[in-house]
């Protein structure tokens, strides 16, 4: 998956380290590699001046969420095999300040199940889970979503292997001036086969979502393995590509903005800072039900473990990202969703925003997450969607 390749976001991290205490070798040095714009700058700064000890914070923001698994693999190898590696521009560009394995990483919650069982990632303590201030809030259905088996699949007594700390979906936006004039507005995935919308949708550019959003319109899942049990999801797909004009992960917005398609369906993370900033766009997550992704904290299978200094670190910054005052900054920075329950009013948020960052229950309940497929299953989602683009 290749979602939030490209970011829009308002908030970045402006600095790359921020110095605790007076600078000395005895300094704890604690390293945190995060997908840029999931974090706003401001709390990394009051995570620090909350901390007592001298610590030296080093916070690297990385564009992309696929670089960084692939720098969990990287580390994961013996330092020979991996030097021969030879990754994408973007991961190269930043392997030299990654050569020291960070404490925590952001992972997209597509990866948590192979992460596991490629071991290139170490499970959390419970004990220590448990004794932080913040876990007890975290609502059960996230709680059971980090809990795994060592194959990565969902057991209840499984162990814990992430920490979330922000969640978004996939939603529909659209142009209001051009529904207005054709007397409706969208609600779900079906209005995509709408007449009016013939050569007048832009999509993502990815097997999964399109595929997706057609077996949630028939009722299915998103994670369905068996594609051929779903005897009208073809013609579904066929007549899905006649109404979509243009397919890109990256720029399926620009479009819309120009008026050469009139609805798009997209990321959360890419659509809500535009329609702030846009008042002829509205958005809308499908009544039926979307996709939903996670960010979440992981520790690196060769995360330091001597350093009794830094561990605890790592667990203060997780506590931190479940405190509510938190919690909602991050919500309201990075127009994302928390996991912990916070109490915004309408008044804290821009009001085209307001349907998605502060009622969420029903999403949830009708949503799903996106899981990881085997090698096999994956190259039939590819191949079906192939066929239908090219046919």
């Amino acid at each position: 998956m290749h979602r939030r390749y490209f970011l829009q976001g308002i908030s970045s991290i402006a600095i790359s380290q921020l110095l605790v205490g007076c600078g000395n070798t005895q300094q704890v040095k604690f390293k945190v590699i995060l997908l840029k714009n999931s974090i706003p700058d401001r709390l990394v700064k009051r995570f620090g001046q909350s901390i007592k000890q001298k610590t030296q914070l080093k916070f690297s923001p990385v564009e992309q969420l696929q670089p960084l698994f692939k720098q969990l693999q990287t580390w994961r190898q013996p330092k020979k095999s991996a030097e021969k590696k030879q990754w994408n521009v973007s991961l190269r560009f930043w392997r030299s300040q990654t050569d020291r394995v960070a404490d925590l990483v952001t992972m997209g919650n597509y990866w948590l199940d192979v992460a596991i069982q490629e071991e290139l990632i170490q499970p959390l303590e419970q004990e220590k889970l448990e004794k932080l201030a913040n876990w007890s809030s975290l609502p059960p259905q996230w709680q059971k979503l980090v809990r795994r088996n060592q194959e990565g699949k969902l057991d209840a007594q499984g162990k814990i292997w992430a920490a979330p700390y922000r969640w978004g979906s996939t939603m529909i936006v659209y142009r209001r001036d051009k529904f207005k004039e054709l007397g409706w507005q969208p609600q779900d995935w079906q209005d995509l086969w709408h007449p009016d919308l013939r050569d007048r949708i832009s999509v993502l550019e990815q097997p999964r979502e399109v595929i997706g959003l057609v077996l949630k319109k028939l009722g299915k899942s998103y994670n369905t393995e068996n594609l051929d049990s779903v005897p009208e999801l073809e013609k579904e797909l066929r007549s899905l590509n006649k109404q979509v004009k243009f397919y890109s992960s990256d720029r399926y917005l620009e479009p819309l903005m120009i008026g050469d398609t009139w609805l798009a369906v997209g990321w959360s993370s890419d659509i809500l800072p535009v329609i702030v900033r846009n008042p002829k766009l509205s958005a809308v997550i499908s009544q039926s039900g979307t996709a939903l992704w996670a960010d979440m904290w992981v520790r690196p299978y060769k995360a330091e473990l001597t350093n009794q200094e830094r561990l605890d670190l790592s667990y203060k910054w997780i506590d931190f990202c479940w405190q509510k005052e938190t919690a909602k900054q991050i919500t309201l920075l990075t127009k994302s969703n928390s996991p912990i329950a916070t109490k915004i009013k309408d008044s804290e948020v821009q009001k085209p925003l307001r349907n998605f960052l502060l009622n969420n229950a029903e999403v949830l309940n009708k949503s799903e997450l996106i899981n990881f497929l085997a090698p096999d299953i994956a190259a039939k989602y590819e191949s079906l969607f192939a066929k239908i683009r090219n046919g």
